[in-house]
């Protein structure tokens, strides 16, 4: 039997008994599949609110409506009107909005659409924010529209308007403080209030996004102002697996996880969860129910504060490609003192962060995303660390996959760093690099990225398996 425990951070408020639930671009694709959203808001009325992605993909070849609005932000950063390309935008609404039987939406939302090629953007990131913006912006509309026509009482919000204040980073805004106090006056609201995702405004008033999956950000923000019982996030998934199931056919599912674990598990590869987006839910206790849109009644995984280990101490296996490694050695390093700090300091003046840094007496090694870097880059770093802290021998090595296994289990458990080595020898898989943080909740191994898919499936078979 599960056991909850609260967050250290939660205050000493009661949680509301409303319900945000948010809706992924897959759910909002078409118009079935948004009748199929509003039929599960209506389903529980403690869902008072609903926060929703842009339309994504009806069919595998299909495009994206964020990336339509992307390519036309493209084509009038290269001096072009932009008009075929927002068209086409509009005419997917229009097609959904008819569907719908809300036709007169759909005309208002190209008239929306088209009107955003007239503005004045003062700078390129500016432009393609708002573009990108509009594809959250008028779903929300149109879902709102929708419900309207049921006979429900359904409002359309605008993040701006409600008070949802995010930095000036375009494209990477992060929240300021002050926009939950200010969300937090949508209780009064009466009805369905539909919260379009993935942006805000900046206090100079700009539309500004929240970086990848910045829907799942916007709504767990609102679920923290509101101080929701749950936040529902539905997607196209019954469950969270404790790895890929692209890798693994039938993969275990999770029917419980810790803030914790799941962040290490997103920051590992997983997709199914935004890993910024627990942060704000995890400050107010609020637990995080991820939810399949298309089986509405499995229950799904809950993400918690806490819970007890009666069973498996790892309770997912994922990874991440591309990578590398910088190895650093010099004799005596551990008797000089300020020696760490000095090479991270070249890595900062780089611009460039780090994952982890195992070390030994006389050497480390600084594990960096393969994207931050260029050669040119590479190489200033490298001859920086030769000569100005005279090192013995700095090396790089490049295509490295991150596999982690986590659990917060394992801290209680002997043998699991064994199991794994020992399974990984057995399948022949090489490791870089071993490192486990001094929470214990995750252990990482350094591969190939050619060795990343067999070492997941080989830890998943040694400890979900046996």
């Amino acid at each position: 039997m599960v056991q909850y425990f609260e967050s250290q951070f939660v205050k000493n408020e009661r949680l509301s008994a409303l319900k945000v639930a948010k809706f992924g671009g897959t759910s909002l694709a078409d118009a079935a599949q948004i009748k199929k959203v509003c039929n599960i808001m209506l389903s529980d009325r403690q869902r008072r609110f609903m926060v929703v992605s842009a339309p994504g993909k009806r069919f595998s070849e299909d495009i994206k409506v964020t990336d339509m609005l992307i390519a036309c932000a493209e084509a009038v950063k290269r001096g072009e009107s932009g008009e075929p390309e927002m068209e086409a935008v509009a005419e997917r609404y229009i097609s959904i909005a008819q569907e719908l039987n809300v036709p007169q939406a759909g005309d208002k939302i190209r008239e929306d659409l088209l009107a955003l090629l007239k503005g004045t953007y003062a700078d390129e990131a500016r432009l393609m924010d708002t573009m990108k913006a509009a594809g959250e912006d008028n779903c929300a509309k149109l879902v709102a529209a929708y419900l309207n026509s049921l006979g429900e009482q359904a409002t359309y919000i605008h993040p701006g308007q409600a008070g949802l204040l995010l930095t000036s980073e375009f494209g990477n805004a992060k929240v300021i403080e002050s926009s939950y106090e200010n969300l937090a006056e949508l209780r009064k609201m009466k009805g369905i209030g539909v919260f379009p995702g993935f942006f805000g405004v900046s206090e100079k008033g700009e539309v500004v996004t929240f970086p990848r999956g910045g829907s799942d950000i916007s709504g767990a923000i609102l679920a923290a102002a509101l101080r929701a019982k749950v936040y529902e996030n539905f997607t196209d998934v019954d469950y969270v697996c404790a790895v890929n199931p692209k890798l693994v056919e039938n993969a275990c599912p999770i029917e419980t996880i810790t803030y914790r674990e799941m962040r290490e598990l997103s920051y590992a590869g997983f997709n199914v969860y935004q890993e910024e987006a627990l942060l704000p839910v995890f400050r107010r206790g609020i637990p995080v129910n991820v939810r399949n849109v298309n089986n509405p009644s499995c229950p799904g995984t809950m993400i918690v504060a806490g819970r007890e280990y009666e069973e498996l101490p790892v309770v997912g296996i994922a990874s991440d490609d591309d990578f590398c490694s910088i190895y650093v050695s010099k004799y005596l390093m551990n008797r000089e003192v300020g020696f760490g700090r000095r090479l991270l300091e070249i890595l900062e003046n780089e611009g460039v962060s780090y994952e982890h840094t195992p070390t030994g007496i006389d050497d480390l090694s600084v594990v960096i995303r393969e994207n931050q870097l260029t050669k040119e880059k590479l190489s200033r770093i490298v001859n920086r660390i030769k000569f100005d802290l005279q090192a013995d021998d700095v090396h790089v090595k490049h295509h490295l996959s991150l596999v982690v296994i986590v659990g917060e289990g394992m801290r209680n458990s002997v043998g699991i760093a064994a199991k794994a080595t020992a399974a990984l020898a057995e399948s022949g898989v090489n490791i870089e690099m071993i490192s486990q943080g001094s929470s214990e909740v995750s252990m990482v191994f350094a591969v190939s990225n050619e060795d990343s898919k067999r070492a997941v499936i080989t830890l998943y078979n040694k400890f979900f398996q046996q």
